[in-house]
């Protein structure tokens, strides 16, 4: 019989560890979604071998422990429980170790430095020992007490900053908890979430040229780490960055955008059957919904009507995970669509020759100049586009190109 393990949390809907700990080992990892007024009777019942911990128990749990590590008591906050032999519950702080190999991947040097730690729960109390531990300050930034976010500049000469609030967490990806303009010596960000995978707080620390991270390694190591308790085991380094991989695979999209005709959804239904990813193309999306055409759409509704419906397709699909994703040519115009297609997406820029971009069927390129549209839209392309690559040989030549560089992005090594 496989033991029994699992994650213990008040809403888990969008959990990816139940994947995650499968590809980590082979045992039962269940998902046990708890009110408060249920964690008392299931603590107690003894019907699990050991637990991941999230919100909003990380520090709940703890009455519940016979023992709890030395570095879990210094934080005062567990989110792994393993039940020891004569049935005791032992608690340990996983996460601390997550939040450092993800930090390790930015490099950030924090010994020395004073860090903003955003929130004042479970996750604030991990950082705060993490910046500790590394030699720097911590200072907690909360909507009550000695610092609050009003009182943000007098902390603006803050080297790190992490985000330790569920603030731009999906669904509610618009939100930021910061503006980091007004940290102007900032040297890091870290955001906690991985849901987005790049929050806004992390794409204006990317426009700010701010090194940062992002949630998901520190799940996927925190993960690796207890499984290690739970199994007893340790686990290879490789095995947990093929992990990581196979994880960024399943919720990053690859995202293809470019000029009208450049070959966009030629080149996405070969890198969908490549990849084996599911495809989606948002003017079929457009017509779908419509069920008329985009010609029909711009003469009943104009451009205006035909990019609101876009912007509605482009969001829906954009928030999801592991799809190849071809936009229309005017999609990365909006600052918004750009915002949405990052969060989730490597974002592939398709060039080819002004002379080459066919027009018919194409409103917007019958009715511009394609040299003046072109003008019009390339600094928006450049700022949505995580690659730029030429489409002016063959088609499979620039799949092939636009494949190894969602690859590449995946999963950045570690050591």
């Amino acid at each position: 019989m496989k033991r029994r393990f699992g994650l213990l949390g008040g809403r888990l809907v969008h959990s990816h560890s139940p994947m995650l700990h499968g590809l980590l080992a082979d045992y039962e990892y269940r998902l046990y979604e708890k009110k408060p007024e249920e964690l008392d009777g299931f603590l107690r019942s003894g019907d699990f071998d050991g637990l991941n911990v999230t919100i909003p128990y990380k520090q709940a749990v703890i009455p519940y422990l016979a023992e709890i590590s030395p570095q879990a008591r210094r934080i005062g906050s567990v989110n792994t429980i393993v039940r020891r032999q004569g049935g005791a519950l032992y608690g340990d702080n996983t996460d601390a170790a997550g939040m450092q190999a993800a930090l390790n991947g930015i490099p950030a040097s924090i010994s020395g430095q004073k860090v903003l730690v955003l929130g004042s729960g479970g996750t604030s109390l991990t950082a705060c020992d993490v910046v500790r531990q590394a030699g720097g300050t911590p200072v907690v930034i909360s909507r009550k007490g000695e610092n609050t976010y009003d009182q943000l500049e007098k902390h603006g000469d803050a080297a790190g900053l992490i985000n330790a609030t569920p603030v731009g967490m999906y669904p509610n990806v618009e939100a930021s908890p910061v503006d980091l303009t007004r940290l102007p010596y900032l040297r890091f960000v870290m955001d906690a979430v991985y849901n987005p995978l790049r929050t806004r707080l992390l794409l204006q620390a990317n426009e700010l040229g701010i090194p940062c991270a992002g949630g998901l390694t520190m799940l996927v190591w925190q993960a690796a780490y207890a499984c290690q308790l739970f199994t007893g085991q340790p686990l290879p380094a490789r095995r947990v960055l093929d992990a990581e991989r196979k994880l960024r695979k399943k919720v990053t999209n690859l995202v293809i955008v470019g000029m009208p005709g450049a070959g966009k959804s030629s080149l996405g239904r070969l890198a969908a059957r490549d990849l084996d990813m599911p495809l989606v193309d948002l003017d079929e999306e457009i017509v779908r919904a419509a069920s008329q055409t985009i010609p029909h759409i711009f003469e009943a509704e104009g451009e205006a009507g035909f990019r609101r419906r876009e912007a509605e397709a482009l969001r829906q699909a954009a928030l999801k995970g592991g799809q190849v994703i071809v936009t229309g040519g005017g999609a990365p115009v909006s600052a918004q669509n750009r915002e949405w297609l990052r969060m989730n997406g490597v974002v592939a820029h398709i060039t080819r020759p002004i002379a080459a971009l066919p027009t018919e069927g194409r409103p917007v390129s019958q009715a511009n100049s394609l040299e003046a549209l072109w003008q019009m839209r390339k600094a928006d392309y450049a700022a949505c586009a995580d690659v730029t690559l030429p489409n002016e040989t063959t088609l499979q030549a620039c799949a092939s190109a636009v494949e190894e560089a969602y690859h590449e992005a995946l999963c950045p090594e570690r050591s």
